[in-house]
């Protein structure tokens, strides 16, 4: 078993990379050029996840094509605003949504108290546990390993089974959180990163969804190539019925079935299995954002500030290898070791899969990984 990677290691006290600083230094732009170093990968900057199919000349062209027609779509609706975004730093705060997380994080710890002076039944608490992998799945196999990174391919099926993981989560729809996602890779702690970790701990967390976009983020999110989404029948499904179908699922559903199939209160079934379980997961999804971020080793490369965390891996179901993960982001497994050294119940899943003939062409960076570490060995001998 490797060894805990939190808060321990060479790295331990190393202050925070500022990769903004780092751009600046080197008279460069930060919005641009997000890592500003010679050993960064191609795939990782424009488009980062490969295409086998695809070398050379046809992938700018695709690129440029698959750019100019998204951009038409935006354009659409770009075209219909005149509002003006705020810039970075200066954001207001979104009053719905700050009204919004404190009710549920109110009736989350209602649901505790419930739980914690034996209010609620042995079928529903074991009903919330079995809820908590299924969301949790629903971001990490499915809007981020699957829809985000294209690390793996599912048949209909499986994504449909995801797309409904992924509303019982409830965090945006599948194309808004990949969207988000695909600019935190590009845009990793810039202005341009919707949760830039460069303006703290507590901003990467939750703070960044308590205000508005800013210009910056907007603006980043508009050079992305998201045509694939958009020619997803599942993603568009879910996303023409947002936020509706996916507060059915995550609200609804864990309230319904309990108080019908066992007689649990409408109050416990809803403060439970729907708005605790809901609340937990959130959380364990930002860790990755933020603690992830802060805290553990960066074995893969020591240049940015994802890092090795045991602790969010556990949270998050396998998503705590995440100095791996920026290093590699379209490996389907999010870290170097299989799941008998590194526990990840993602990875384990997506096998099982595979396995069952749902899922296929899984990606992985071992082999530039032995490049990359080659290549680094022979820099340090100059």
């Amino acid at each position: 078993m490797v060894p805990p990677h939190f808060p321990m290691g060479k790295n331990k006290t190393k202050p925070i990379v500022n990769i903004q600083a780092e751009a600046k230094s080197e008279n460069t732009s930060p919005e641009v050029q997000v890592y500003p170093r010679s050993d960064r990968l191609p795939h990782q900057d424009e488009e980062f996840w490969p295409n086998p199919e695809l070398t050379g000349q046809q992938k700018v062209q695709k690129a440029k094509k698959s750019s100019t027609d998204v951009q038409k779509k935006q354009n659409v609706k770009v075209a219909k605003k005149t509002k003006k975004y705020p810039e970075a730093g200066s954001e207001p705060l979104n009053m719905v949504m700050v009204g919004y997380l404190a009710f549920i994080h109110i009736v989350s710890l209602y649901g505790l108290y419930l739980t914690f002076t034996g209010n609620v039944s042995w079928s529903t608490l074991a009903f919330s546990v079995s809820l908590y992998p299924l969301s949790a799945l629903g971001i990490t196999a499915g809007a981020h390993r699957l829809w985000s990174h294209k690390s793996y391919k599912a048949t209909f099926p499986l994504k449909v089974f995801l797309m409904l993981c992924q509303s019982l989560a409830n965090q945006g729809s599948i194309l808004h959180w990949s969207r988000d996602h695909r600019s935190h890779h590009k845009y990793s702690e810039t202005e341009r990163d919707p949760h830039n970790a460069l303006r703290g701990l507590w901003y990467s967390h939750v703070g960044w969804l308590l205000r508005r976009k800013s210009r910056q983020v907007i603006e980043g999110g508009k050079t992305l190539m998201l045509d694939d989404l958009y020619n997803d029948s599942v993603v568009m499904f879910q996303d023409r019925f947002d936020p509706w179908f996916t507060f059915l699922v995550c609200f609804g559903l864990p309230t319904i079935i309990p108080h019908y199939f066992w007689g649990e209160s409408l109050t416990v079934a809803y403060c439970v299995p729907a708005v605790l379980r809901y609340v937990l997961v959130l959380h364990a999804t930002w860790c990755v954002n933020s603690l992830a971020h802060y805290y553990g080793d960066r074995p893969y490369d020591e240049n940015i500030n994802p890092s090795e965390n045991w602790f969010v891996t556990i949270l998050a179901a396998g998503e705590g290898w995440h100095n791996w993960h920026h290093a590699f982001p379209f490996d389907y497994a999010a870290s170097e070791f299989g799941i008998s050294t590194q526990f990840n119940p993602t990875k384990l899943f997506i096998d099982t899969c595979c396995k069952l003939g749902l899922a296929y062409d899984r990606k992985r960076a071992l082999k530039t990984w032995e490049r990359k570490k080659k290549r680094l060995q022979a820099n340090k001998a100059k």
